[in-house]
């Protein structure tokens, strides 16, 4: 009898088992059609990958890429460091020469005072620098003619020429961004959108890119750019390599749209007010301020008193929305 419960439970069993290694393998094959196995999943990163191939840039077999800094007085330091150091730290398996050769230009190579008061040499002025294939742009001083037209005249010749923060005011005035999309630095919106209305601005976005030109938002959104630049150029495991050795966390150079939170303006209210330009903080016992409508406005300069007069329509409709 025991026999023979024995043999029946196995019996019993037996189907029970098939039943359950038909339901797992079952479960397997919908994972990886339907995509629910995590290691068959399409990623972000591999979404992004592919535009990184659509866009990429072809760099030369030997040799170094130049990469010119364009800088006069006023420059923002992190604007153009920031990328400096990306590019300089960049290695690349099995390449004999750096991959990037970078240096300064300016209209002369007399020194000149950064953010901060740093004082700095420019390599080259603009009759003398190599012709770049990489042009860095950081805030500065308003451009002279001459920057200008050394911007328009290397840039036919570039693989990309790049804005950080406000630099993207220089590079708009060359009209190089007529009737082109491009971002800056979020408290500089509001004039940029005054001054270049035949520029579509971006808000929210870390960086921009339209053929060889591209811009960034500020400071720090430069760092960012130049790493989208060097994963263009030698693709993704490079630049991640060269952001691990910078040990630089930020992933805002993987996703261009990730500068979201700039893109609606902080409020201001009477009890906290804000420059109705570009959102900072202001005093009203001592800031400048205009009236329009009946309601007062204040600014953290005379420069967006003066920019807000121009129009401030503009400014009162969008106070509310989005700088």
């Amino acid at each position: 009898m025991n026999a023979q419960t024995n043999i029946a439970n196995r019996r019993l069993l037996n189907p029970i088992a098939e039943l359950g290694l038909l339901a797992v393998i079952a479960l397997l094959v919908l994972g990886q059609t339907s995509g629910s196995n995590p290691a068959k999943s399409p990623s972000a990163s591999e979404g992004n990958q592919a535009a990184v191939q659509t866009n990429a840039l072809k760099p030369p077999a030997e040799g170094s890429i130049p990469v010119a800094f364009l800088i006069s007085d006023g420059a923002q330091v992190i604007d153009f460091t920031g990328p400096w150091e990306v590019f300089q730290d960049v290695t690349v398996p099995g390449r004999r020469d750096h991959p990037f050769r970078l240096y300064t230009v300016s209209e002369s190579t007399a020194p000149i005072h950064t953010s901060g008061g740093m004082t700095v040499v420019p390599d080259y002025s603009f009759e003398n620098a190599p012709a770049p294939k990489v042009i860095v742009i950081p805030a500065q001083k308003a451009p002279s003619q001459a920057t200008l037209e050394w911007v328009r005249k290397s840039t036919k010749t570039t693989d990309v020429t790049m804005s950080v923060c406000t630099g993207a005011f220089v590079l708009a005035k060359t009209g190089l961004l007529s009737g082109k999309t491009a971002t800056t630095y979020h408290g500089a919106f509001g004039r940029f959108e005054t001054e270049f209305p035949d520029i579509q601005l971006k808000r929210g976005a870390r960086f921009v890119e339209n053929g060889n030109l591209a811009t960034a938002g500020g400071l720090s959104s430069g760092i960012d750019l130049a790493l989208r630049v060097v994963e263009r150029y030698f693709g993704r495991e490079v630049a991640q390599g060269t952001a691990y050795d910078l040990e630089y966390q930020g992933q805002g150079w993987m996703n261009p749209e990730s500068n979201q939170q700039y893109a609606t303006a902080r409020v201001s209210t009477a009890e906290h007010p804000r420059c109705v330009v570009c959102g900072m903080d202001v005093d009203p016992k001592h800031a400048p301020k205009s009236v329009f409508k009946g309601a007062t406005y204040y600014f953290c300069s005379d420069d967006d008193k003066k920019t807000f007069d121009t129009a401030p329509e503009k400014f009162v409709s969008t106070d509310k929305k989005s700088l």
